[in-house]
C-alpha cells in the first residue's frame, strides 16, 4: 500500500517517525467522538499501520485535552429517520435508520479496530491526554500500555445515556481490576483521575502535561527499537494466557445488547437527556 492512501482523513491524522506510528482522533469539535467516517477511517489507519512491517509500535492519541469520548450521540440522533441504513438490514426491511442503527454503523468500526489491535504483534500503546469515556476509556483499554498526563480522567459513562458497555470495556474491565471493581466502576460511574486510574491498574504510568509528549516519544521509540518478533509471541502468549482469544466472540456480544439497549425506552430517554443537557429521568 502506497504511503499516501490514506490521505486526506478529515479527522484521523497517521504519521510515522522511524518506526513509530501514530494515530490521532482529532474532532475537537465534536469532543474527539466517532462519527461513521471518523470510526471507518480509525479502523482504516489501524489497519494500515499494524499490518506494515517497518512499523514496530503504534501509538493512538487524541487531541485538544480529549483522547476520545465514543460513538457521536448527536450524530447518531440526527441520522434517525435517514434512508441510507439497506445495509444494516435484511434485503425485505425497508425501516430507515433508528438510533440502534446509527451505534451499530459506528460500533461494528470500531469493534473492528480493536480485534485488529489485539491480534496485531504490534505492540500498541493509548497516550491518554485528557477525557477517555465510554468508546474512548473501551479503546484505551484494548491498548497494550496506558500512559496518561496528569489532567487525564477516565469514565464508564455508558449509563448516563441507558447504554450498556461496549468497545470491549466489558471485557477488559474485570481482567484488569477484578470483578467487584468493574461492577463498582459500572454501578457507581465514578470519574477516575488519573493516579485514581493507575491505583487500579488501568494505567501503567502518569507523567506531568508538560512531559507527557516526551515522554510517549521516547517510550514508543524504546518499544520500537526492541526485538519485535518476540515482543510479538509474548503478547500472542500473554494474551492466551488471559483468554483474550474470546475478545471476538465478547465484541459481538455487545454489539448485540448494546444495539438492543439502543432500541429501548432508557436510551431513548438517555439520548433526549444528553441533547437537552439535563439529568435523565431513568424509570419514571
Amino acid at each position: 500500500m502506497a504511503r499516501d492512501e490514506l490521505l486526506p482523513m478529515p479527522h484521523i491524522g497517521v504519521t510515522r517517525q522511524g518506526a513509530v506510528g501514530t494515530i490521532t482522533i482529532d474532532r475537537p469539535q465534536r469532543f474527539n467522538s466517532l462519527d461513521v467516517a471518523t470510526a471507518r477511517d480509525l479502523r482504516k489507519a489501524a489497519l494500515w499501520l499494524s499490518r506494515d512491517e517497518a512499523i514496530r509500535c503504534v501509538v493512538i492519541r487524541g487531541t485538544n485535552g480529549v483522547f476520545c469520548s465514543g460513538a457521536d450521540l448527536k450524530y447518531i440522533n440526527a441520522r434517525v429517520g435517514r434512508d441510507d441504513a439497506e445495509y444494516l438490514h435484511p434485503p425485505t426491511d425497508e425501516e430507515p435508520l433508528s438510533v440502534s442503527d446509527g451505534f451499530k454503523e459506528i460500533l461494528e468500526y470500531l469493534h473492528s479496530t480493536i480485534s485488529e489491535i489485539k491480534r496485531s504483534g504490534t505492540p500498541f500503546v493509548a497516550a491518554v491526554d485528557g477525557v477517555a469515556a465510554a468508546g474512548g476509556f473501551g479503546l484505551a483499554m484494548a491498548c497494550d500500555l496506558v500512559f496518561a498526563s496528569d489532567r487525564s480522567t477516565f469514565e464508564w459513562a455508558y449509563h448516563k445515556t441507558g447504554l450498556t458497555g461496549a468497545e470491549s470495556s466489558t471485557f477488559f474491565l474485570p481482567r484488569l481490576v477484578g470483578l467487584r471493581t468493574a461492577m463498582e466502576l459500572v454501578l457507581l460511574n465514578p470519574r477516575l483521575s488519573a493516579d485514581d486510574a493507575k491505583a487500579l491498574h488501568l494505567v501503567n504510568r502518569v507523567v506531568p502535561r508538560e512531559q507527557f509528549d516526551t515522554t510517549v516519544s521516547e517510550i514508543a521509540g524504546c518499544i520500537a527499537a526492541g526485538p519485535s518478533q518476540a515482543y510479538a509471541t509474548a503478547k500472542r502468549l500473554i494474551h492466551l494466557a488471559a483468554n483474550v482469544e474470546r475478545l471476538d466472540f465478547h465484541l459481538d456480544e455487545e454489539l448485540t445488547e448494546l444495539v438492543r439497549a439502543a432500541a429501548g425506552s432508557e436510551v431513548a430517554e438517555g439520548v433526549s437527556a444528553f441533547l437537552e443537557k439535563r439529568a435523565p429521568a431513568f424509570g419514571q
